[in-house]
């Protein structure tokens, strides 16, 4: 049978595309105001117009030369597709969404925004003001921060190519894992400032497709990537190649099954499908391609055969777990079968039920018989732990067996024993030894930790149960095992507290201090007696900021820590404590913040934060500071004009018509304000309720 054709996007969504790309070059080629702007951003809200005839919202996801839209990537090779994909992607955006309603004001200030170039301004909107980014009712950019990201580094025996061509596919290849792996990876786990940026794992990437919460642009994204790189694995090979396919490969058998079938559903027509799947064929690990045809069905609502997915199943544990012989022969049998397939077998189950369940046993069977004795070891001191739980009495042949799952770090199982067991008296000498600190340190010291296990006695441990936790923060070198322990510690009872203090005063490394501070904060209350002054004056930033967020929990150092804060020269610790002020601005407070609101050299959104400050504080300095923002003084006639259109002008004016509406200084340039020809200028002096 003929291989399905290429998904293309429809005629109406390439056309909105071509607009979108020719009204944003026109936006960055002419100046504001010349004719053709206007009817280039009227023809982008036309076109919209049409598509929300038919949905409710429009997403476009970002790569670097390819927009990915309903399922569908875009042709690297369009050259006005490419720009526009190229211009958002220096942007740091990573997917842009459209709403019913779109209005054509709307849109000539987003393609406005869009159209300063983000290498010469320095500035990409997916690294600025969040607020930025929301500053519209019906379009939203989504961004993705990731410049510190760094590449999977996975065989070191992967030497230069020789051939030029085979160099370029290795560099599109490692490029497209990158891709996704900003796309995937949370701007949090990204931003943080602890130790070294991570690598992109393929579970850490899985993790995080599957906890995301569902959205058609993020979506877009993840299903334009995995078609890019299904179809490069189809192409290429190499050393590049076989990391990539491991990579993928891991990360299709990492994705929970639910995951993976909104994904596929996410990526276009049956065809489309079909293609990916068939690549996929081609590139990637057995395991991952019988996960993509399940999926596949699933989301084409057809059936295929049962007796055969389970006789492709047991192709696929030769093909990885058979001797040196089978393994090629099953691994190249499986893959034609699913080849064949997909492309036309869809025929409904045609076997007996119980021929059915025959082949299901003969599948998961494995191939070899090594595991089995393995889970007889393990099986064997649990029904001794099961038992003695049914009758009530935990002896010595109990405790024996309960110390071995321990030894052999089964500590799981016996938590799910517990689960399902009746509660008894007799059960609290075993969740006392499950939740003691060296129980716990196993738990934590492994790599990576069980943190499942760890969640589920998480609400029993005592104080002293926390302190392994503590030690094994301290000394991981693993980004991944610190940042879980954190979430799990700041969940902690107030009581370690102290044994968090106590630690402090020790000569500990710099991102050690910063953890713990982190933690302290997120206790329901400090301990009695503790001051973080001493942290504020550190010499490393992250530790300040944490010592910050601290000391302003403390009355008798919150005024003190806010202005020491206020001048720091790390522009997070200035925003911390603008965040502060915006809730108990002190009155010493005002004169450094009135310096940072006519700084020019501090970034506008720390500006911006400072004059929401003032505009709180019913003072007279704080009125002066907000005047000589809006005074623009005056024209060449002789009359009062308002300051050139920023930000910063907007903010103040917010601020007056809130606060001084009624001063006679503030009402004069309010006025001017409400007879501007700008809409948002207009706005800003209206006051809000």
């Amino acid at each position: 049978m003929t291989a399905p054709e290429k998904a293309a996007l429809s005629r109406e969504l390439a056309d909105f595309l071509i607009e979108l790309s020719i009204a944003l070059h026109k936006h960055s080629m002419y100046p504001e105001g010349h004719p053709s702007l206007a009817p280039a951003a009227a023809s982008v809200t036309r076109r919209a117009e049409h598509l929300f005839e038919s949905r409710a919202t429009l997403a476009l996801g970002v790569a670097r030369q390819q927009l990915v839209i309903e399922g569908v990537a875009t042709d690297p090779k369009n050259p006005l597709l490419s720009e526009l994909a190229g211009r958002l992607h220096r942007h740091h955006l990573g997917a842009v969404t459209f709403h019913r309603g779109l209005r054509v004001t709307e849109v000539v200030d987003v393609l406005k925004t869009l159209a300063a170039e983000a290498e010469r301004t320095g500035q990409p909107l997916g690294l600025g003001a969040p607020e930025q980014l929301r500053a519209w009712d019906h379009v939203r950019l989504h961004p993705i921060t990731y410049e510190r990201l760094e590449l999977l580094q996975e065989d070191d025996q992967a030497g230069a190519l020789d051939e030029k061509g085979a160099k370029e596919r290795g560099l599109r290849g490692a490029q497209l894992w990158v891709g996704l792996a900003r796309a995937a990876l949370s701007a949090e786990a990204l931003a943080s400032d602890d130790g070294p940026p991570p690598a992109p794992e393929p579970s850490m990437i899985a993790k995080a497709i599957d906890e995301h919460p569902k959205s058609a642009a993020y979506d877009q994204v993840i299903v334009g990537y995995l078609l890019q790189i299904a179809d490069e694995l189809k192409h290429t090979g190499g050393a590049e190649a076989a990391a990539l396919r491991r990579r993928t490969s891991k990360l299709v058998g990492a994705l929970q099954p639910g995951t993976l079938r909104r994904l596929i559903e996410m990526g276009g027509d049956n065809a489309q499908r079909t293609k990916f799947a068939i690549d996929a064929t081609h590139g990637l690990a057995v395991d991952a391609v019988l996960e993509i045809v399940r999926a596949m069905a699933d989301a084409s609502h057809r059936t295929v055969s049962d007796p055969l997915v389970r006789m492709l199943s047991k192709l696929a544990q030769h093909a990885e777990q058979g001797t040196a012989q089978a393994r090629p022969q099953a691994d190249e049998s499986l893959r034609e079968q699913v080849r064949g397939l997909l492309q036309g077998w869809t025929l409904e189950d045609p076997n007996p039920e119980a021929y059915g369940t025959a082949l299901h046993r003969m599948a998961a069977a494995a191939p070899v018989t090594g595991a089995r004795s393995v889970w007889q070891q393990t099986a064997e001191p649990l029904r001794i732990v099961q038992t003695a739980l049914e009758t009530g009495v935990l002896g010595f042949g109990a405790w024996r067996a309960i110390e071995r799952l321990v030894a052999e770090h089964h500590v799981g199982d016996l938590v799910d024993l517990l689960a399902v067991s009746p509660s008894s008296p007799d059960v609290g000498p075993l969740w006392t030894r499950i939740t003691s600190p060296d129980v716990v340190r196993d738990l934590a010291a492994t790599e990576p930790p069980d943190f499942a296990t760890l969640d589920r006695v998480l609400p029993r441990l005592a104080v002293d149960g926390f302190e392994p936790l503590l030690d094994v923060l301290g000394v991981s070198e693993s980004r991944t095992t610190r940042r879980g322990l954190l979430d799990r510690l700041t969940r902690a009872p107030r009581e370690l507290g102290p044994v968090i203090a106590t630690r402090l005063t020790r000569e500990i490394p710099w991102y050690v201090t910063r953890n713990l501070l982190l933690i302290l904060d997120g206790l329901p209350a400090l301990p009695d007696g503790f001051r973080a002054a001493a942290f504020i004056a550190h010499e490393d930033a992250r530790v300040r900021r944490e010592a910050l967020k601290v000391s302003l929990k403390v009355t008798a150092e919150r005024e003190p820590a806010l202005l020491g804060a206020l001048r720091d020269a790390d522009p997070r610790m200035v925003r911390v404590a603008l965040s502060a002020a915006l809730e108990d601005c002190p009155p010493s407070a005002l004169p450094p913040i009135t310096q940072i609101v006519h700084d020019q050299t501090v970034a506008s959104e720390l500006r911006v934060l400072a004059i929401k400050v003032l505009g709180r504080v019913r003072n007279v300095a704080a009125l002066t500071a907000l005047l000589e923002i809006v005074d623009g003084g005056k024209s060449w006639r002789g009359r009062p004009r308002l300051a050139a259109r920023s930000l910063e002008v907007l903010a103040a004016l917010m601020a007056l018509a809130a606060g001084w509406r009624n001063d006679g200084r503030a009402s004069g340039l309010l006025a001017l304000a409400a007879a501007s020809n700008d809409p948002d200028i207009r706005n800003a002096a209206v006051p809000k309720r």
